[in-house]
């Protein structure tokens, strides 16, 4: 399919935020490589801020609690894309919504690709007496798919990360940071299988701030989670805790002005890379094979529970499942690996 080099595409992906944020490099590729090209992305509120400083994009909200919710609120959304002008939709979430919206345009003639995600092939990465264990196309590879499909092939080189946001110096709870020595740590996820223990997280912390060399902020949102965060806020000199504080707006701000990201395999390390941010990643019962590996971060940047201990790794793709006997695979990364991989990283030269 060949359609006009100054098109209208729509982009839709609704959530979630990793997913969200996965989908940058490629529209950002997409629009430098093809600068005739205009693209709204569909999306929800919260993740608009990540599209703001990419070129020739707009938001729409899809208010899906709201206005937008349930098949008469599809409708309603459809006729509003209608009055978009839009020559192609490129749809990266492919979820019942999108298929439903997908129906309502079919008679506009619209071509509408939908994201091949590839759950045969995930599921047999998942069980535990899988023939072959080897790495699937990544997320950035499914959704360059979607666009080459379009006619606006990318390759994985083509692919950009956004510009460093200018940090804001009259933020009194963030000023006079020395953003090249400045850590973020993102210690939670969406499933308990994924996470690292707050425990082994806390000694990582406890060993950065002693060196007097950092200033670790720390990322999460949830009243209990802000809780853990405001407590090592306190124990610790060099931390600070920006959940709760700032709009998700100023969290990207912050996010790009990092000098490092540690998180686990989770929206923040996507939020971290999309800048080009160096990122360690803590793998649970996860697995980079799944194809979501952040964004041109280094294979040694993930540290990943022992497989020689635990082979049935990757018993989930989302970290919401896992056998009996799983449920502390991440105890086999222990604290100093991931303190001495930071100092590692830390140590090489910032890249201009």
């Amino acid at each position: 399919m060949v359609i006009n080099k100054s098109s209208h595409i729509l982009v839709i992906r609704l959530s979630a935020m990793g997913d969200v944020a996965m989908t940058v490099p490629v529209i950002l590729g997409l629009v430098k490589k093809y600068p005739e090209i205009s693209i709204t992305v569909l999306t929800k509120a919260f993740t608009a801020p990540i599209f703001l400083d990419i070129p020739n994009v707009t938001v729409l909200i899809a208010d899906v609690n709201g206005e937008h919710k349930g098949v008469l609120g599809l409708w309603k959304l459809s006729k509003q894309l209608k009055r978009l002008e839009i020559d192609a939709v490129a749809d990266l979430h492919n979820v019942l919504r999108s298929s439903i919206l997908k129906q309502f345009l079919r008679f506009s003639s619209i071509p509408f690709i939908q994201l091949d995600k590839g759950r045969a092939v995930k599921k047999e990465l998942i069980k535990r007496n899988r023939k072959n264990f080897s790495a699937l196309k990544s997320t950035f590879v499914r959704y360059a798919e979607v666009f080459e499909n379009l006619g606006f092939p990318i390759t994985k080189q083509e692919m950009k990360t956004l510009s460093q946001k200018t940090f804001f110096k009259n933020e009194t709870t963030f000023s006079g940071f020395d953003e090249s020595e400045l850590i973020g740590i993102a210690p939670f996820a969406a499933f308990s299988g994924k996470m690292y223990p707050l425990s082994l997280m806390e000694n990582v912390i406890q060993e950065l701030n002693n060196t007097d060399r950092y200033k670790i902020i720390l990322f999460g949102g949830g009243e209990k989670e802000i809780a853990v965060l405001n407590k090592w806020e306190k124990l610790y000199t060099n931390c600070s805790n920006a959940a709760g504080k700032l709009s998700f707006a100023n969290e990207l701000v912050l996010i790009s002005n990092l000098r490092l990201m540690l998180a686990m395999d989770s929206g923040n390390a996507h939020l971290a890379s999309m800048y080009g941010v160096p990122t360690v990643t803590l793998w649970g019962v996860t697995h980079p094979y799944a194809g979501f590996y952040p964004f041109n971060q280094p294979e040694s940047y993930g540290l990943l529970s022992d497989r020689n201990i635990f082979p049935a790794i990757p018993t989930s793709i989302y970290g919401n499942k896992y056998p009996e006997g799983y449920d502390n695979v991440m105890e086999t990364i222990k604290p100093e690996t991931v303190v001495q991989k930071i100092k590692e990283i830390l140590e090489l030269p910032i890249k201009g």
